[in-house]
């Protein structure tokens, strides 16, 4: 059934190269509307997973879909549908000595593989991304969303059949491992393959892929506060990246202090308490947080306590005595996702800037800006944490690839 699947979306994905930007705008800016105007099948259907989970698994926030977040779905589906394609771009041409003429052409991939955990809202990212980029979709959700993911699809492939287009652009797998194997094993048919979860998902993806991956790895973040740092923007930065929304990846993990800076420690972690966040603290920031921090909040760090994606209400504190401490932390700790700086010295924001080893370095900025609908791209398909070919938060341009066009009126090559 998987391998039926797979053929049927390369074969859709050919049709894909004759369609303008134009047509494919107005599909993504239909299926927009359209989920709107379908919001309670939605959000049945969400409360049929919803009701498969624990509350309190950290999951669950990314597995629940409410009103707002529907709503950003179709805003972020309007935006893609408006900014232009890549495809067809010519980034560079040139004539040979001999006439002989090339260009190079932006192309899309083909047909792109996500295996993705309880996060719905993927699911209209990457069809609308893969759509504006003129490739096919193969979605591979897991269990926890299913009934999410198979009624947000159904609304894709309706509005792709009322357009003339083959739903088969955009295909939802079975849940089960045995179609992760077999996306995974079609070497020749996917052409590229994305992951986004749990650093466990993104393990087995890179054991088992006879087909290239793009990694989104986890989210291990830091924000340093600097020995100049300003304590009220310190205090709004590290309450916003804790916990605007734990449960994703560029939520903030550990705080970083200058222990010149201790005595504002309270006031920079005060807002904190209110959010019940556990802090992991070591000896001196304990200390320092001792009798302005809940007691029952408040715990002894371990070493499990620095590198770990928490992805809930709780965080480390790490107290260093120089910037040069703090960023032997961060290349220790870090996962080259998302570090910040919090400072008013231009100089160590500029050392930071350069010499953190992250995919988005911040300085005096929230880490949950870490998104590609922020960054002005629309929606992202995933962060990626690697150097080849893409790094952050990946949209349109990453979602293609290249080939050369050689015209010319006949001419051989000497031996």
């Amino acid at each position: 059934m998987e391998e039926q699947l797979i053929r049927q979306a390369v074969t859709a994905s050919r049709s894909l190269l004759e369609y303008d930007d134009g047509r494919t705008g107005r599909v993504l800016v239909d299926a927009a509307d359209t989920l709107l105007s379908r919001q309670r099948e939605v959000m049945e259907a969400n409360a049929k997973d919803l009701a498969r989970m624990a509350p309190e698994d950290p999951k669950y926030d990314r597995l629940k879909l409410t009103e707002q977040r529907i709503e950003a779905m179709a805003g972020d589906m309007k935006q893609v549908a408006l900014l232009p394609s890549p495809v067809g771009e010519i980034r560079s041409e040139a004539v040979r000595p001999n006439g002989m003429r090339l260009k190079k052409i932006v192309v899309p991939f083909g047909v792109i593989g996500i295996i993705y955990e309880a996060r719905p809202n993927v699911t209209f990212d990457v069809f609308s991304l893969c759509l504006k980029s003129g490739n096919a979709c193969l979605l591979k959700g897991g269990s926890d969303a299913y009934d999410s993911n198979r009624i947000l699809v159904g609304i894709i492939r309706d509005v792709l059949q009322k357009h003339g287009m083959n739903p088969d652009v955009c295909t939802l797998l079975p849940p089960g491992r045995e179609a992760a194997a077999a996306l995974l094993q079609a070497a020749g048919s996917v052409d590229l393959v994305i992951p986004r979860g749990s650093s466990a998902l993104i393990h087995y993806v890179r054991e088992h892929a006879r087909v290239p991956v793009i990694e989104t790895g986890a989210g291990v973040c830091h924000t340093y506060f600097d020995s100049a740092g300003d304590t009220e923007k310190g205090g709004n930065i590290v309450h916003n990246a804790k916990t605007r929304r734990v449960s994703v990846c560029n939520a903030l993990d550990c705080l970083i202090i200058h222990r010149e800076r201790l005595a504002d420690l309270p006031a920079i972690c005060g807002k904190l308490a209110d959010r019940e966040v556990q802090i992991y603290a070591d000896e001196p920031a304990r200390a320092a947080l001792s009798g302005h921090y809940p007691e029952t909040l408040l715990l002894p760090a371990a070493p499990e306590s620095f590198g770990t994606e928490f992805l809930d209400y709780r965080m480390s504190i790490r107290t260093v005595a120089s910037l040069d401490e703090a960023l032997e932390h961060i290349a220790r700790y870090g996962s080259k996702h998302s570090e910040c700086i919090v400072s008013e010295s231009a100089e160590a924001i500029r050392i930071f800037e350069r010499q953190v080893d992250a995919a988005c370095v911040y300085a005096n900025v929230s880490t949950a800006f870490s998104d590609g609908a922020q960054f002005g791209f629309g929606a992202e398909i995933g962060i990626s944490t690697q150097k080849l070919h893409a790094r952050g938060p990946m949209a349109l341009p990453e979602l293609t690839t290249y080939k050369y066009v050689i015209e010319g009126e006949g001419q051989t090559r000497d031996r």
